[in-house]
């Protein structure tokens, strides 16, 4: 996978539309967002944007994503970006830019890091800088396992605790097989917390999105069909 293959022009810019910031981690959830970035651009009201994992990334084709509406970022381009003292850094202009940031999923290991102030790669570090006048939204995935264990719900008052809010999980069968909560809210449930909140925040900057290299416009590949099944692969 390289970085011409999952960078692509976004559509035209409209002061008028909110800017929203995906953020997707190593979850079996991650195979919605291409999903998710098609309902929210259908409602007509919001700019997307995408900052993937490098383990998100197995889960589903970026150029799926972005359908020449959208625009995908990943670590390598963070260090791209920079060369000296004056160059944009992605992860601030990114964060000046969004109106809102949803991290859908939220896997166990990033959950993690997030909790404890971790900044090791372009999300964590978006998150960390993140300026908290403005709404951060995360949508837990994980095995059940996973998300009854004490420590995730000492992660997830955390988080709240910083003002962040939790799009809740719901019951299932999961990929693996196992039966209950963990799996990642619905992708309609998602939609509407996200216009919500924007509804509850004020405008943001009409700024454009950053460069990064590799972008290259035009049409992308056919979407895959994919199952939409919820876990964390941390």
């Amino acid at each position: 996978m390289t970085d011409t293959a999952t960078a692509t022009a976004p559509g035209p810019s409209s002061e008028a539309k909110r800017h929203v910031l995906i953020g997707c981690t190593g979850s079996v959830a991650s195979i919605k967002v291409p999903l998710l970035v098609e309902q929210l651009l259908k409602t007509n009201k919001v700019e997307v944007a995408v900052v993937a994992t490098e383990n998100a990334l197995h889960f589903f084709n970026p150029t799926a994503v972005l359908a020449g509406e959208a625009r995908l970022y990943r670590d390598t381009h963070e260090w791209q970006a920079w060369s000296k003292i004056q160059d944009p850094v992605l992860h601030i202009e990114l964060r000046r830019w969004a109106d809102i940031l949803v991290i859908a999923p939220l896997d166990a290991n990033t959950l993690a890091k997030i909790a404890g102030g971790l900044c090791d790669n372009l999300l964590t570090c978006i998150v960390r800088a993140w300026d908290l006048k403005r709404p951060l939204l995360f949508c837990p995935a994980m095995n059940t396992h996973m998300w009854e264990h004490p420590i995730t719900a000492k992660h997830i008052e955390t988080l709240l605790g910083y003002g962040y809010r939790e799009v809740k999980c719901v019951e299932k069968t999961l990929a693996c097989g196992d039966k209950g909560y963990g799996a990642m809210a619905e992708v309609p449930t998602i939609v509407n917390a996200v216009l919500e909140a924007l509804e509850q925040c004020p405008v943001g900057t009409s700024k454009g999105l950053p460069d990064h290299p590799g972008d290259q416009a035009g049409p992308s590949s056919p979407k895959k069909k994919m199952k939409h099944s919820d876990e964390s692969t941390s």
